[in-house]
């Protein structure tokens, strides 16, 4: 079984399915069983737990074997926790993270910001000609922002994600 302590599972799982997602994680019963069975064994709404199981299955991180009932015809559908893909999938999301940091960066290096000084807003240069340089929402004069403290915190984490 994957360490659900562990900070980066944690926080991936929390993302992908929410905290009554991981909860019902923790406490799902081991072998097949049923989604109504894990609704009650851990105390989490059965739409939540079909949302999770869905999520997870679509990520490959729980497998369905459907059963139908011979007398009755109604299909029956027994989950089981496969954990055993989430190393892929992890890095498959650290992909992500990455390029949309690069993505972030060149967009903070390639231009120039404006923000209200109220903090109701934040726009690049020709946004804020468009605006006047007045913020849309309060009036207030729109100040230059120097962006060089956000450039250089993703670069530091583009670098502790790539290394």
């Amino acid at each position: 079984m994957i360490d659900l302590n562990n900070p980066v599972v944690r926080g991936y799982l929390i993302r992908l399915v929410g905290e009554d997602g991981l909860e019902m994680i923790k406490n799902m019963p081991e072998g097949e069983v049923t989604d109504e069975e894990i609704a009650e064994a851990t105390g989490i709404l059965l739409n939540i737990v079909r949302r999770t199981l869905f999520i997870l299955n679509e990520n490959k991180l729980a497998v369905c074997r459907r059963e139908r009932d011979s007398s009755s015809g109604w299909l029956t559908y027994l989950w089981t926790l496969d954990m055993s893909d989430i190393e892929p999938q992890l890095a498959k999301e650290k992909k992500r993270i990455i390029r949309n940091l690069k993505t972030r960066l060149d967009f903070e290096e390639d231009n120039v910001f404006y923000a209200c000084p109220e903090g109701c807003t934040r726009m690049n240069f020709n946004e804020a000609t468009e605006c006047e340089f007045l913020c849309p929402f309060c009036g207030e004069d729109m100040m230059f922002e120097d962006n060089i403290v956000f450039v250089e915190k993703i670069q530091k984490r583009l670098e502790k994600l790539e290394s």
